[in-house]
């Protein structure tokens, strides 16, 4: 059976606070999460439509997130929420999350205080 690509498949993915269609979430490659490792994500299961301690996992991303010195600008429940609603747009009962935040392209260099910070939810089956 051939493999699929990630970034070649049929869905949505939640990016910012929208739902997107899975081959339009795309990162810039200057963006300082990919040049600094300036970004922190969560590996979590959904099992029979309920997601496996998914406010653990919130609150550790945002934990994550403070220790590289940076706020991700959604709170604990927005990222629950948003979790769910993304497994249900995709039609998924039991799958695999990946919540993913980082810094932006907006400036490059150690110190990017200025660079937005994004978070982007993607998930399927497993």
């Amino acid at each position: 059976m051939p493999l699929v690509p990630y970034d070649d498949r049929d869905g949505w993915i939640w990016m910012d606070g929208q739902l997107i269609p899975w081959r339009e979430a795309n990162v810039h490659v200057l963006t300082h999460g990919l040049h600094y490792a300036s970004a922190v994500f969560e590996g979590e299961r959904m099992y029979g439509g309920e997601i496996f301690e998914l406010t653990q996992h919130s609150e550790r991303l945002l934990a994550s997130g403070r220790l590289l010195d940076f706020e991700i600008p959604f709170t604990v429940e927005e990222i629950d929420r948003a979790c769910v609603e993304t497994c249900v747009r995709n039609g998924l009962a039991d799958c695999y999350l990946r919540p993913i935040a980082w810094r932006g392209s907006e400036t490059i260099g150690v110190a990017a205080h200025d660079s937005k910070i994004h978070l982007a939810i993607a998930v399927w089956e497993w």
